[in-house]
């Protein structure tokens, strides 16, 4: 697999190479390692050990509905009483990160609407502040600190 703008992790992948699984220990079972996966798991580890995210507060691969049509959040980030408050939408490293990304993740936000959105494709990472009161957002210039999250 590419090699990310990420610090390198350990992961227990397993299966030959066209057929490879990878260990989602947050899902506690193998998935196949695809690109768009392999940045989803580093992510996930970039936000535990680097970020100090809760792990047993992040959601893989939520499943929702918008508009009749089922949805899926690569991750959800919540605080400790439940309530979501950053979405993350992971790329392959392969795709730009372009307004079509962000038009998607913004369109997630319709259903939860969580003050932070974060996408990545593993070389790339963007975040943002939303402020729903206002209908604003700002940049961020860094994934925050999952204690920033929840003050």
């Amino acid at each position: 697999m590419k090699q990310l703008n990420l610090p390198q992790y350990s992961f227990k992948i397993n299966g030959k190479e066209d057929n490879e699984m990878i260990l989602d220990p947050l899902r506690r079972k193998f998935v196949k390692l695809t690109p768009e996966e392999w940045v989803r798991q580093n992510f996930i580890q970039y936000l535990i050990n680097e970020g100090k995210y809760p792990a047993g507060l992040l959601g893989i691969e939520v499943l929702f509905r918008l508009n009749k049509l089922k949805r899926r959040v690569d991750i959800l980030v919540h605080n400790r009483l439940g309530e979501a408050i950053m979405i993350v939408e992971c790329k392959s490293a392969d795709v730009k990160i372009d307004e079509k990304v962000f038009e998607q993740i913004a369109t997630y936000n319709m259903k939860f609407k969580v003050p932070y959105l974060v996408v990545t494709n593993g070389l790339h990472h963007y975040a943002c502040k939303i402020d729903h009161q206002e209908m604003k957002f700002e940049y961020l210039l860094v994934i925050p600190l999952y204690e920033d999250l929840v003050q």
